[in-house]
């Protein structure tokens, strides 16, 4: 299909994905991004997407009146954010709508709690790319939809600890063996420190151990982690156990494993989770906690209610499990090992618990909330990290006579079109 020529149009609204959308003047559908609602621009057509284009701004004729200075000097070239020019009223308006928007094709009629956002500074994880160039060593975020990488100099999304770590880390893969010409570095921070996994397309030379000790030593960096591409990883340089509390509970998070993108965002989440356990439980009911990870719901929800806890990585359920015998909480707690995508619980399964409480991965859980909306179960709290799948599950739930009846957004990726939410059906 032939590419459209440039042509003067209006933004309508802000879609899914974050793009303002727009239409030519035969109707083609047109993505915009960095574009704000009633704003007129000079738009060019680039490549097709969906049923229209994929479009970038040469001008602004007409600028919104909620259009605000971008907070980083990388904006509209790193992938990372995509809305920091729009005023944060308007920003969170939007982003509630994104969740009411959801559960609103599944055939709720939500009453959504006030959105809870993370301010600037607090998000700590970072997953980084690296690249060897003749200039040197290129450490950031991919370019928006390519595989291009910006070198990071600043973000104000991110944690003051781990952006300060960044030129440092530039520094000490100058100098590693290992690195030939990529690799990646995800850096969690933790209440020990930050704890970083390297993966290299080289073997970690014996000098290159050397190196990476002494920058753990130099940075506050309980573990440094490193693997070869896409293997498992293994210790590099451990100078403390790499500890993070999950309410209140110690736990060792595995090399890169899952963390909830801010403290304050995982604050959210777990009081509103917290908040959908039913009143009064009884002494025995047991809640059942499926992608439960390395135990970020499951502590806070013991001391209340007993926990089986299923998680499919390996590292993870081994963290939790850790923990949980540390901490002499076996007999609240129970852990399994499953792949809840391959072998999901059955409906006989899901029906000898409580309540069913999943934190799922971006794409949802089709296969399981099946077994869920054949149970007898009858209170599902479902904690998402995308509306659009959180809908399609809510379908099968509203199928099967649940009701919505608390919805709680919670934005710890701010400025970008990604969005938190717990959810609490009842039958």
């Amino acid at each position: 299909m032939k590419i459209p020529d440039a042509e003067i149009v209006e933004i309508l609204r802000v879609g899914q994905e974050g793009d303002g959308i727009a239409a030519l003047a035969d109707g083609t559908p047109l993505f915009v991004p960095f574009g704000l609602p009633g704003e007129r621009a000079m738009v060019k057509p680039s490549v097709k997407r969906g049923d229209g284009f994929a479009a970038h701004i040469d001008h602004i004729e007409r600028s919104s009146l909620e259009r605000v200075p971008a907070a980083c000097q990388h904006f509209g070239i790193c992938g990372g954010c995509s809305l920091q020019q729009w005023q944060m009223e308007s920003y969170a308006a939007w982003k509630t709508g994104l969740l009411d928007m959801a559960l609103r094709r599944a055939g709720f009629m939500p009453k959504l709690d006030p959105i809870v956002i993370t301010p600037p500074g607090t998000r700590r994880r970072m997953d980084l790319a690296i690249r060897r160039t003749q200039a040197g060593i290129v450490l950031g975020l991919h370019t928006a939809r390519d595989k291009n990488v910006i070198d990071l100099a600043e973000c104000p999304v991110l944690h003051p600890e781990l952006m300060a770590l960044v030129p440092k880390l530039r520094d000490v893969l100058r100098r590693l063996q290992a690195l030939g010409h990529e690799g990646s570095a995800i850096v969690n921070l933790l209440d020990s420190g930050p704890d970083i996994l390297l993966r290299t397309d080289k073997k970690l030379a014996v000098s290159d151990r050397t190196i990476l000790a002494a920058f753990a030593e130099a940075n506050r960096v309980p573990r440094v982690s490193w693997a070869q591409n896409t293997a498992q990883p293994e210790t590099a340089a451990l100078l403390r156990p790499p500890i993070t509390s999950l309410a209140g509970t110690p736990v060792a998070v595995p090399p890169g494993g899952f963390m909830q993108a801010t403290a304050d965002g995982e604050a959210a989440i777990v009081a509103a989770v917290m908040a959908g356990l039913p009143p009064k439980p009884v002494a025995k009911a047991r809640v059942l906690e499926l992608f439960a990870g390395s135990g970020t719901l499951t502590f806070a929800i013991v001391k209340h209610m007993r926990v089986h806890a299923v998680e499919g990585d390996a590292a993870a359920h081994a963290s939790l499990k850790a923990a949980a015998n540390t901490t002499g909480q076996t007999g609240r707690i129970t852990t399994e090992q499953r792949d809840l995508a391959r072998q999901p619980l059955s409906a006989k399964e899901v029906s000898a618990f409580d309540t069913v409480l999943l934190d799922p991965p971006h794409g949802g859980a089709s296969t399981q909330i099946a077994q869920i909306a054949a149970s007898t179960i009858k209170r599902v709290i479902y904690v998402s990290c995308n509306p659009t799948a959180l809908g399609r599950d809510a379908l099968m739930l509203k199928q099967a006579g649940f009701k919505l009846v608390s919805a709680v957004p919670v934005d710890q990726f701010l400025w970008s079109a990604r969005l938190e939410s717990v959810s609490v059906f009842v039958k």
